[in-house]
């Protein structure tokens, strides 16, 4: 897989010049940025690279290009742009002490190693010879942009909660809010199965399914909700434990009725 260690270099090198970056500024808010940004060059390079249909590799491409400069804008305008550093780095940065860069080094390098991780669905969409546009194929197309404008929309409805200075200390139950604890966590992991979709059926279909997985891993057990509803707790105590027994944590469904 030739393609794909040029995207481990590549993305190692740009985790090295954010390191630097975070080094001289002392804020890792950059990397979540970054990560995304170099997935979708990832994504393009792969399509350039990748010897299968042309239209699929135009499509993996497009995709792959359209979720990053999404995501890429949403975390510059929302941990980066003038705002302090992200309070998990923050802390991180505090509990290694004089081992703080030393350890944001490996770990931007580990992030390095999770784009070539999310890199996988595009290589195996890249390298099928078959011509787009099977039933599978159309289904995951819908089934991505159904996805995006989940995410798009939840992270659209909770940043208008937090810029209201009367929700201070309060948790968000309005819009998809209401249904799911995490439901921009829930429409990005649809996102990655739609790419499984458009995957399946070629040489390397079982890297697009095995990413989608290993994104379930890390949202359900890792750093997604388990961390997220740690600082929701620290902040929000008994309110977010209300909302925490009324409402789904992961997959949108009927709220319950809240008690004290």
């Amino acid at each position: 897989m030739p393609d794909l260690v040029w995207v481990a270099l590549g993305a190692s090198l740009l985790m090295m010049l954010l390191w630097e970056i975070q080094r001289r500024h002392r804020d890792a808010s950059l990397v979540d940025a970054g990560w995304a940004f170099a997935i979708g060059v990832a994504a393009i390079a792969l399509a350039a690279l990748g010897d299968g249909d042309p239209l699929r590799r135009l499509i993996a491409a497009t995709l792959g290009a359209i979720w990053s400069l999404r995501l890429t804008g949403y975390l510059l305008r929302d941990r980066v742009l003038g705002k302090p550093e992200d309070g998990r780095y923050a802390m991180l940065r505090q509990s290694w002490g004089a081992h703080a860069q030393r350890n944001f080094f490996i770990f931007f390098q580990v992030q390095a190693g999770f784009v070539v991780a999310f890199a996988c669905p595009f290589f195996a969409i890249a390298a099928d010879p078959r011509p787009f546009g099977s039933v599978l194929d159309i289904a995951g197309v819908a089934l991505w942009a159904l996805a995006l404008a989940l995410v798009a929309t939840a992270d659209r409805q909770l940043a208008r909660w937090r810029a209201a200075a009367v929700n201070r200390g309060r948790t968000c139950r309005g819009g998809l809010w209401r249904f799911s604890r995490h439901p921009n966590y829930f429409g990005e992991w649809l996102l990655w199965c739609s790419y499984a979709l458009v995957a399946w059926g070629a040489p390397q279909w079982w890297l697009a399914p095995a990413t989608a997985a290993f994104l379930l891993i890390l949202l359900l057990g890792v750093t997604g909700i388990p961390y997220t509803e740690k600082r929701a707790l620290a902040s929000r105590g008994d309110d977010y434990r209300a909302y925490q027994r009324a409402t789904s944590p992961f997959i949108p469904w009927f709220p319950k009725a809240e008690t004290p």
